[in-house]
């Protein structure tokens, strides 16, 4: 499964048909690949207009599904998302503006890296890891966003998180109650696994979180992330190939 390109390499001495898409129209009777001119029969590779040469070798460079394909898609797709996840963060710290429109920008960035990585293949399962590396990225961008905001207004989110727990009430802070500090686990202190693993589960679920806090806000975000997982899904989708031909290249009419 291909995807053709919208222009071909021209600096290239052989057509590159595994990332080529053909979009227009038959320019005269050139071959849209070589761009050499075309003899008496021509063929076609999905829409454009190819000569003999060109379809032949268009049949023997059709890509193929693999294994290497498919894991080296996936690893270009998690570098992509951490490379979106640092320009989300880095955008909203340095601005203090959180742009949802950003989550475009992030599912075009891994899409478009699994697409290259595979060679132009596609796939259902491209698809969803696609998807799954879109949400994550964005989602996972609030972590270190809110990290900066700890650092620059601790106390502020002390007190609100102390008002979430329940944790201002003055039995559960004092070192002195019948339970005693050193026999309490609630005094002791997560570890830092724990506190990673719970900081990426609220990353995660942070697009959901918003929602409860700004219902209008956060509806506008998820509809943003989920066409910005859009933009993922489509570029990593299977495209056919198909040769067509010979067909006969019959002298156009005069007048």
């Amino acid at each position: 499964m291909l995807l053709f390109p919208a222009m071909t390499d021209e600096l290239s001495p052989s057509p590159q048909f595994g990332t080529a898409e053909y979009l227009g129209t038959a320019g005269g009777d050139r071959c849209q690949f070589c761009h050499q001119p075309i003899g008496t029969n021509y063929f076609r590779i999905n829409a454009a207009t190819a000569c003999a040469a060109c379809a032949d070798q268009a049949r023997h460079q059709l890509a193929k599904d693999t294994h290497s394909a498919f894991a080296r898609a996936v690893l270009f797709g998690v570098g992509a998302a951490v490379l979106g996840l640092i320009l989300y963060a880095t955008f909203e710290i340095i601005t203090s503006i959180t742009i949802g429109y950003a989550a475009l920008a992030v599912g075009w960035i891994i899409g478009k890296a699994m697409i290259t990585a595979s060679g132009g293949i596609g796939g259902r399962r491209y698809q969803i890891v696609a998807v799954l590396l879109t949400y994550a990225a964005v989602s996972l961008a609030a972590v270190p966003v809110a990290i900066h905001d700890f650092a620059q207004h601790p106390r502020e989110l002390q007190k609100k998180s102390a008002q979430t727990n329940g944790a201002s009430s003055p039995d559960s802070l004092s070192p002195d109650s019948s339970s005693g500090a050193d026999s309490s686990p609630v005094n002791q202190k997560p570890g830092f696994g724990a506190e990673m693993v719970r900081l990426a589960f609220l990353g995660l679920a942070s697009p959901f979180l918003d929602l409860a806090s700004n219902p209008f806000g956060g509806l506008i975000g998820l509809f943003i992330l989920f066409i910005g997982m859009r933009f993922a899904w489509h570029f990593t989708a299977s495209r056919p190939a198909e040769v067509f031909g010979p067909f006969e290249n019959k002298p156009k009419p005069i007048g």
